[in-house]
């Protein structure tokens, strides 16, 4: 029987007393990630029994309003691509990608 290979990737929450993100870290060993902190996070993971995706949203209350913008357009763009290397299906990309175009432009993201 085949060795089996296992990687970790670690999420460490710091609260305050209302129970609200103050810092955010992650260690991702095989990665080079050790204790990087972040601002924000969103992970999502899919339940095949009930057949639905569930999902971790996570900012720190010094999230800049500015930088979550572009981190949603980042999210929404990187979706897309996954979305293409996992499906085959270029179309549907490339229409994620135009609203992407659209959500960036109406938030002013774009320069020039």
């Amino acid at each position: 029987m085949p060795k089996t290979i296992k990687s970790e990737i670690k999420l460490t929450i710091e609260l305050d007393e209302n129970r609200i993100p103050e810092k955010l870290y992650w260690d991702a060993p095989d990665g080079g990630v050790k204790h990087e902190e972040t601002k924000a996070l969103m992970l999502s993971v899919w339940d095949s029994k009930p057949q639905e995706s569930m999902r971790i949203d996570l900012w720190t209350k010094d999230m800049p309003v500015d930088e979550m913008k572009v981190f949603f357009h980042q999210t929404l763009v990187s979706m897309a691509d996954t979305y293409e290397r996992a499906t085959g299906d270029k179309k549907m990309s490339d229409t994620m990608k135009d609203f992407c175009d659209y959500f960036a432009e109406k938030l002013e993201l774009k320069k020039g």
